[in-house]
């Protein structure tokens, strides 16, 4: 795709950390994500933790979205009993980004292994806005965010927008 037609579109992050262990106190991975966007020089606008329960992710998003037009949700994309993100995130989406799980699942087999199948990563639009879904580990948030989110949101939110 030809990179000439990126639109200059002020990025305004949401971070939420999907778990029923973190606190703001000990959840590197939010921080983590938090440091690369803002090196980034991307805004984070929005930051929260919930619990790993459908309607308190979806109403999260909710309020992420009225100001945010980059969501990255870190937390509940595995296989337990209690990882729900997806299932909460996928109604949402107008259209997937197949590609995001699928480079997020190849850079993560070259640092994990085979390990890395057990991971639902996810991305896709929302009125025009960006949701990405990742694990909740510190190596895979920074993996995602630095390698794949910040270089591609702008283009993202440009063919999002068009």
């Amino acid at each position: 795709m030809n990179r000439k037609h990126i639109k200059t579109i002020p990025i305004h992050a949401a971070i939420i950390t999907v778990s029923s262990t973190r606190t703001r106190e000990n959840d590197t991975s939010g921080k983590t994500i938090c440091d690369i966007l803002t090196s980034a020089g991307i805004q984070v606008q929005h930051y929260s933790i919930v619990f790993d329960r459908i309607e308190a992710i979806r109403s999260e998003i909710f309020l992420a979205l009225k100001n945010s037009n980059c969501i990255i949700l870190n937390g509940g994309t595995g296989l337990t009993h209690d990882d729900c993100t997806i299932e909460a995130v996928l109604p949402l989406l107008d259209k997937k980004i197949d590609g995001f799980g699928e480079l997020f699942r190849m850079k993560s087999y070259q640092e994990i292994g085979t390990s890395s199948m057990l991971s639902r990563a996810l991305a896709g639009t929302c009125h025009g806005k960006a949701i990405f879904c990742i694990p909740g580990s510190t190596p895979a948030v920074t993996l995602a965010t630095n390698e794949l989110i910040v270089p591609e949101i702008a283009h993202i939110l440009s063919h999002a927008n068009k």
